[in-house]
């Protein structure tokens, strides 16, 4: 992991289209930019975080419905 100091308005470039731009530190709050290709995802951590944990618990309800059911065509 590369760890950098910024400061408000100074960038941080990743390859040759994606830029990070801070625009405001206040507290311990910072805001930043990210200007990148529309092809590029960007997402928050906690929201890929949220998604992964709610589609593990689908398949594990799946799991068991489809368990519960073949259960039921075996009696």
């Amino acid at each position: 992991m590369l760890v950098l100091s910024r400061k408000p308005n100074e960038t941080i470039r990743i390859g040759e289209d994606i830029e990070i731009r801070i625009i405001e530190v206040k507290g311990d709050t910072i805001r930043i930019g990210i200007e990148a290709p529309k092809s590029v995802d960007i997402l928050r951590g906690e929201l890929v975080q949220s998604i992964s944990e709610s589609n593990t618990e689908a398949i594990a309800l799946d799991l068991d419905i489809f368990n519960q059911l073949t259960a039921r065509t075996e009696k």
